[in-house]
């Protein structure tokens, strides 16, 4: 998703042009065109990408459990990172649609495999 996002595409734009990413600079101390991966989820230091993901899970993508308490935490530490670069209101209505997207996306998933399995079973 980063990759194929506008911060991702920023990244690999300039990813060759040590001003725009020099990766000899602490991170805090960096003054990246814009964030990379460990921008947002280490941030601090912190090895636990989780920390600043949006969903509580051991592996991989899953809903998160709206009602869990952890889950609003979550959310105000990922807002808190974008307000470094954007406004509280735009990093809440990018997580809403970032909640829509993956609630398409668990719907797609089943859809995919059954395609795969129905060509494996045709030959394909």
């Amino acid at each position: 998703a980063y990759d194929i996002g506008l911060h991702g595409t920023v990244y690999q734009v300039n990813k060759w042009d040590p001003k725009q990413f020099d990766w000899t600079k602490k991170l805090g101390d960096a003054d990246y065109v814009g964030p990379t991966c460990q921008y947002c989820h280490m941030r601090g230091g912190h090895h636990n990408v989780q920390r600043f993901g949006t969903v509580y899970t051991s592996m991989g993508m899953s809903m998160a459990d709206r009602g869990a308490p952890i889950w609003k935490e979550k959310r105000d530490r990922w807002t808190s990172v974008c307000d470094d670069c954007h406004s509280p209101r735009f990093a809440r209505e990018n997580l809403q649609a970032l909640d829509e997207a993956v609630k398409d996306a668990s719907l797609k998933y089943p859809e995919t495999f059954k395609v795969a399995e129905d060509l494996i079973k045709d030959g394909v």
